[in-house]
């Protein structure tokens, strides 16, 4: 089964430290985890503390701080890995794409992105049942990617994930050029 340590190390080389972009839809982050989605989390208060106390070393201050990782920690963990169950996904790699997709695009986008890709590779239901591509881990979604992962490759189906995460990221940046200054750090992530 999967480890959420290994995914969330993955993450985290892409998510980096305290960033405040004006042309990115979350506003102000810290570790890929954007104020404006998530104004609760209770690493906002450390960040605030740190902020008026030492605005000079700020990124440093703010990743030396052991309190404010673990609460990072916890928020991915249960915002992300365990709303698909990371624990139960069989293979190290498909947990690892999910992980990080859910982070950048949200669980429901990542999860239909495996639904799809396991749809498109059961042979027209030959191998297997199509399940909903509705975004929602469950059951169903669990036991389709078993029953692929006995009889094909685990490369083919993260190939066909990350054609649609590609795809996405293309059509998003159409709709919104502005979002073009992003394209390389996204496209690193497929």
């Amino acid at each position: 089964m999967a480890d959420f340590e290994k995914a969330f190390a993955i993450t985290s080389a892409h998510e980096g430290g305290y960033v405040f972009d004006k042309d990115d839809a979350g506003g102000e982050t810290y570790r890929g985890i954007a104020r404006r989605y998530n104004p609760s989390w209770k690493g906002w208060r450390i960040i605030d503390e740190i902020k008026t106390d030492n605005p000079a070393n700020l990124s440093k201050a703010l990743d030396n701080n052991s309190d404010l990782q673990i609460h990072v920690a916890k928020f991915y963990k249960r915002a992300y890995w365990d709303k698909f169950w990371g624990d139960s996904v069989p293979e190290q790699d498909i947990a690892n794409e999910l992980f990080d997709t859910s982070v950048n695009m949200g669980v429901r986008r990542a999860v239909r992105f495996l639904q799809e890709g396991v749809n498109l590779l059961n042979r027209n239901q030959k191998n297997y049942d199509d399940i909903i591509e509705d975004g929602y881990f469950g059951r169903g979604t669990l036991k389709a990617m078993q029953q692929y992962l006995a009889i094909d490759s685990t490369k083919t189906l993260l190939k066909v994930m990350n054609t649609l995460q590609g795809m996405h990221y293309i059509e998003y940046m159409r709709r919104n050029p502005k979002q073009e200054k992003y394209a390389r750090g996204w496209l690193k992530r497929t």
